[in-house]
């Protein structure tokens, strides 16, 4: 046989099995890749805490923080997230952000509306601010189930993700810090590096889901 015939099914048997291993190595990492953990069943719906509340947990998918007191401090956390993880993510009917504010803070939540809207004017349709008292927001905060705290006026730098059955999504295996409950919002690195791929996870999830039961019907 001709060296020019044996590399070329050489190259034929590369390409017939690579893309082989490929599928196999995915499909065997399936049950490790497809969902983003469960760490806390049942989150507290803001709306059985305060029944003026119009927002909602179930069916969406959630961005949530405390950010209590001040909201001058939390500017540049804000702006962290609309740029790294709202404009990529907004566009999905479902997904929403949601900041629990100090009920005393009305005039600084507007304030601090404008500022993301300076530039580029983004859609804010989907950030939405509840106010509620210290105490409420401290209650709620204990249905998430996580070992971090709320500070002296009821704020955190970390965010969180809630599926669509109220239930908090995270890591349970991260090769930093072991059970990833939030993320630092005051951390550009740790948004690009865990969050935005966490948030495409969950998404791909329930996209897949979707795609899933239209096939059936």
């Amino acid at each position: 046989m001709k060296r020019n015939e044996i590399n070329k099914k050489i190259v034929l048997g590369i390409l017939f099995i690579f893309p082989l291993l490929v599928y196999l190595f995915f499909a065997s990492g399936k049950n490790n890749f497809a969902k983003l953990p469960v760490l806390t069943s049942g989150v507290s719906e803001i709306r059985d805490l305060d029944s003026s509340s119009t927002i909602q947990f179930k069916d969406k998918i959630t961005i949530l923080g405390y950010w209590g007191g001040s909201l001058e401090e939390k500017k540049a956390e804000a702006l962290n997230l609309n740029e790294k993880i709202y404009k990529r993510f907004y566009e999905f009917e479902d997904f929403q952000f949601v900041f629990l504010v100090n009920e005393a803070y009305g005039t600084q939540v507007e304030q601090l509306k404008n500022a993301l809207k300076e530039g580029v004017g983004t859609d804010l349709s989907k950030w939405n601010f509840v106010t509620l008292t210290q105490e409420t927001m401290r209650t709620h905060f204990s249905s998430l189930q996580t070992p971090l705290k709320l500070n002296e006026v009821a704020s955190t730098p970390y965010v969180f993700i809630i599926d669509k059955d109220a239930n908090l999504r995270g890591r349970n295996d991260d090769e930093d810090q072991g059970t990833v409950y939030g993320f630092d919002a005051r951390s550009v690195a740790q948004i690009n590096k865990k969050m935005i791929d966490d948030v495409k996870v969950i998404l791909a999830e329930y996209r897949l889901a979707l795609k899933i039961y239209n096939t059936k019907r």
